[in-house]
């Protein structure tokens, strides 16, 4: 893409040094900025793209910006700056009263520390009472600027600021720091600085698993660290943050930090046990266990949850009698075949956009049969907005939200170094720190570099290769997806129909049947205008179970749609219940809710 470089003048960035990736001072931000010498402003010079990481501010300097409306030469823009507010001053903001500072002597937080960390008090109605509740505050700062605030009554009842942007309590306290300590809560931040620790973190908003208030912080606030120690409460929503946090951070320089019987957290453990305990208990936090080798106390935590509730379905795509035979989990490998032509990857595109509109998994792409992505992009919107790609058609609201979000949560691996599966891991491993993302297409098997060693036959190479997505599956928490062609196959004489590929029909090893926790097939009938989704493997009974579930596909917008057979040869066809409703509308919402908006 071409440099408008009157466009880079008036942006006020500085013209190209040769490299392809940059970084600048932010030309929008830099002025505000207490730290002068922080560049951070990411070109990429090739894209035509910068993007803060500071301000959350992007630019498009590319001469092609109108271009985007035409599917066949579009070049999206970035996303546009988020919308956050910033808070306001607050009118009847006090010093802790005596009974607070009272309160908190008796958790074991004494006055002068609630004073350095800027601690205050406000009248605020909160939602989950609908009254006017005596609030404890809790500044959220970058950089020095106040950034948001946490509202808390004396009965746990918080919220931040409505349309502010979500960031770790003192996040400023360990850019620089070469470990940190990261806990659920304030309260229990507060009960290691009393310890002596000022390398601590809170997350923003308790025990939650999206994390994506993260994505700015990875590389400025957490690729420098050493170590980390993982400070979440002991219950079932605790275990799970500590399980996404070590995920998104990294085991190997990750410690849990436990409390020892009758302590659910840090601040219960300095209240009962004193500084001591708690200085204990971060010394002697353990690694996460070394992989590969288990015991039953490694898992107790999860056996005790799995002894109380039993084995749960897994994620479900809502996509009718499908989910009847289907749902999936992280950790797991799937293996999808099918005809070429046959739908695969507009299969794979609708579980993505399904699983990101229900559960807030982020996916990646090994994809070149969709490069360049400005080709890949244009189904996916239309998938997302349920309205074809087209400028009078789909709205410029429909196109802008569609873009921030598919920007925010869909990454497109295509390595310049070349396509060996070990090139793309690396490149998936960067997105789960980075980006947290919860699923990795592999599309198809056959555009992959496949470089078998001398003296290793093609049965031990695709052994070798199908293990190494099922380790990264389960050792980074990803459903692993890989997109496979079968061998060529014959027309029965009888019908003129291709038979049903299976994973037996991939050239070159029983181990794509063996190895895959999940292994599906997509056939189309012309004839019919079904498309069928044959589950074939299903490894553990609680996720499902081998079936068919039969789908229209609506050519309006990319969706699958459920099957209704007419009830008799000699009827009409019944009419097909195509959703043409915008999936983002209702992702909005929800988002709002949350304080974050895209629009």
């Amino acid at each position: 893409m071409k440099i408008d470089y009157n466009k880079l003048k008036e942006l006020g960035l500085t013209a190209t040094t040769g490299k392809r990736k940059e970084k600048q001072y932010c030309p929008a931000c830099h002025n505000e900025r207490t730290n002068k010498r922080d560049k951070s402003l990411s070109i990429d010079w090739e894209k035509c793209i910068a993007h803060c990481h500071h301000c959350g501010k992007s630019f498009f300097f590319g001469q092609t910006e109108k271009l985007y409306h035409t599917p066949a030469t579009a070049a999206p823009q970035p996303p546009a700056p988020k919308g956050y507010r910033k808070p306001g001053p607050l009118t009847n903001e006090q010093p802790l009263d005596e009974n607070m500072q009272t309160w908190f002597s008796t958790r074991g937080i004494p006055a002068e520390v609630l004073t350095k960390e800027n601690i205050t008090k406000v009248c605020r109605t909160l939602p989950q009472t609908g009254n006017v509740e005596r609030c404890i505050v809790f500044p959220y700062t970058v950089d020095g600027e106040l950034i948001n605030r946490k509202y808390r009554d004396g009965a746990k009842n918080f919220m931040l600021e409505s349309g502010a942007r979500l960031v770790p309590w003192r996040i400023d306290h360990i850019r620089d720091t070469s470990e940190c300590i990261i806990t659920e809560g304030e309260m229990d931040a507060l009960a290691f600085l009393v310890a002596g620790r000022d390398d601590v973190v809170s997350v923003p908003n308790g025990a939650q698993t999206n994390l994506t208030f993260l994505d700015d912080f990875m590389e400025t606030h957490f690729e420098n660290k050493r170590t980390v120690y993982i400070a979440a409460d002991t219950d079932t929503k605790g275990l799970e943050l500590r399980a996404e946090l070590v995920r998104r951070l990294g085991e190997e320089r990750c410690r849990i930090v436990s409390y020892g019987p009758g302590c659910k957290d840090a601040n219960e453990l300095l209240m009962k046990g004193g500084v001591a305990s708690l200085q204990k208990a971060l010394n002697e936090a353990p690694e996460v266990p070394m992989e590969g080798v288990f015991t039953a106390a490694d898992v107790e935590d999860d056996l005790a949850a799995l002894f109380e509730k039993g084995l749960q379905k897994g994620a479900v795509l809502g996509m009718g009698e499908l989910d009847d035979h289907l749902s999936v989990e992280t950790g797991r490998l799937m293996i999808v075949t099918g005809i070429p032509g046959d739908g695969k990857s507009e299969f794979l595109d609708e579980v993505a956009i399904r699983l990101s509109i229900r559960y807030d998994w982020r996916c990646a792409w090994f994809s070149p049969e969709n490069f360049p992505i400005t080709l890949h992009i244009p189904k996916l919107m239309e998938k997302l907005v349920g309205k074809p790609f087209q400028q009078g058609v789909m709205s410029e609201l429909e196109y802008e939200s569609g873009l921030r979000y598919l920007s925010r949560n869909f990454f497109d691996i295509l390595p310049e170094e070349g396509y060996r599966v070990d090139t793309i891991l690396e490149k998936a491993e960067m997105l789960v720190r980075r980006k947290g993302i919860r699923v990795l297409i592999l599309d198809p098997y056959n555009c992959l570099e496949h470089l078998i060693p001398t003296g290793q036959s093609e049965t031990q190479y695709i052994s070798e290769f199908l293990e190494k997505l099922r380790s990264f599956a389960r050792r980074r928490q990803v459903l692993v997806i890989l997109a496979a062609h079968p061998t060529k196959m014959k027309k029965d004489p009888a019908t003129g129909l291709y038979p049903v590929p299976t994973m037996y029909d991939i050239s070159g090893s029983a181990s794509f049947f063996n190895k895959a926790d999940f292994g599906l097939a997509i056939e189309r009938n012309r004839t019919q205008g079904v498309t069928r989704i044959h589950v074939q493997k299903v490894k553990f009974r609680h996720l499902g179970q081998p079936g068919v579930a039969s789908f229209y596909y609506n050519t309006h917008n990319g969706r699958f749609v459920n099957f209704i057979a007419p009830k008799s040869l000699d009827l009409p066809n019944p009419k097909v219940p195509f959703d043409n409703s915008c999936w983002l509308g209702k992702k909005l919402d929800q988002c709002t809710v949350q304080g974050e908006i895209f629009t």
